[in-house]
């Protein structure tokens, strides 16, 4: 018998921010390096004889948490990726609940009847990833070897291996990021012995801790966030209110703020970017806005986001991060390295809040008011 450990990758940006990740390349987040860590410890002194993984950086990236101790070679196997979301890549969940609910529901609670256009069926993932554990079980019979893959990619295999049909996938939960199952194969047999223990994390680490998305039926939830462009003819007022409200929350006053400039200045990047002032949503109410000026910066190679601002009924409660998500993905797709953004000296909450999310200070510069921070982020 093989003895085959299935990793789920660590925390990765579509899930940090929220957004499609299936075959979109995203980075490890800071948290995700902390489960890592752990997920080292964890393998520390499990004896392993070989391991593979997913092509796709956040796999490579998770893969380090065994090489940490283990002198292997890591082999990459493009068959481990996961299930690729087609025109659902890269998009905000909230979108897609919104514009789909039913074929939301169907992703997460019968995904045979999830079709999309240019996605990868459920079965087929299902096909590729257990053909290529197969396979490396036959090449280690009697070993341990260790295998990183994806959610919903480890899901299916789950799935296949106890016989749980599409209708019932939700007898099988999504795992935690890092979380690790246990297989054991050989005679013609696969026992599962157990899945998605994350039991190397603690409250400060698992990325499920502070959710609930994955316990129900439904992939939808409020705490996705959905983001539509702003028309400014008929939405100018919120959106003043918005930067007034955020002006006085950084400067403690409404000295220096100019509403004909800054609403002039917002006519501007939306005729230079359409995703560049997006009014967003959670669920039904509307929860803020986020703003970047697509010209600024592009001669240096970085974005600039101007604004990026939560109502108060939805502040610190985790959501404007996926604010900072919409940017990113914009100017990704320009071919920008760097995303940047200005924090009043005065405002040490928000610039804690991207300090974060890896923005750090790089210099500063004079203000309306007074002195501002100047952060950048690598994108």
């Amino acid at each position: 018998m093989t003895t085959v450990y299935m990793i789920r990758h660590a925390e990765a940006e579509g899930n940090l921010y929220r957004r499609g990740q299936g075959q979109f390349d995203g980075r490890v987040t800071p948290k995700g390096r902390l489960q890592i860590a752990a997920l080292a410890e964890r393998f520390k002194d499990v004896q392993l004889s070989a391991l593979y993984s997913s092509d796709l950086s956040r796999t490579v990236a998770t893969a380090g948490a065994v090489l940490k101790y283990h002198g292997l070679p890591l082999i990459t196997d493009r068959r481990l990726r996961e299930l690729n979301l087609g025109c659902w890549e890269d998009v905000p969940w909230g979108n897609l609940a919104y514009a789909d609910k039913a074929m939301m529901d169907n992703f997460s609670s019968d995904p045979d009847n999830w079709h999309v256009p240019g996605a990868e069926s459920f079965q087929a993932v299902t096909a590729r990833v257990t053909a290529a554990v197969e396979e490396y079980a036959g090449a280690h019979g009697g070993q341990s070897i260790a295998v990183v893959s994806h959610g919903m990619a480890i899901r299916a295999m789950l799935c296949h291996y106890l016989n749980i049909p599409s209708k019932e996938v939700m007898r099988v939960p999504h795992g935690d990021n890092t979380a690790v199952s246990l297989l054991r194969i050989g005679d013609g047999r696969v026992e599962v012995v157990y899945m998605n223990d994350n039991s190397h994390l603690d409250a400060s680490t698992s990325t499920f801790i502070g959710q609930t998305w994955w316990k129900e039926s439904s992939g939808a939830e409020d705490n996705n966030l959905r983001f539509e462009p702003l028309d400014l003819r008929k939405d100018s007022n919120f959106y003043l209110n918005c930067y007034r409200d955020a002006w006085r929350v950084s400067h403690g006053s409404e000295y220096g703020f100019v509403p004909e400039l800054y609403l002039s200045c917002a006519k501007a990047h939306v005729k230079a970017h359409p995703l560049a002032l997006m009014k967003v949503y959670r669920g039904d109410k509307v929860a803020g806005l986020v703003e970047f000026d697509a010209e600024r910066g592009e001669d240096e190679g970085f974005g600039w986001l101007t604004l990026c601002y939560m109502l108060p009924e939805h502040r610190n409660q985790g959501l404007g991060v996926q604010l900072i998500g919409h940017a990113l993905s914009a100017f990704r797709k320009l071919g920008r390295t760097r995303l940047r953004l200005h924090v009043s000296e005065e405002n040490e909450h928000a610039r804690k809040f991207y300090e974060r999310y890896e923005f750090r200070e790089i210099g500063g510069d004079p203000g309306a008011v007074g002195e501002m921070i100047l952060m950048e982020k690598e994108i």
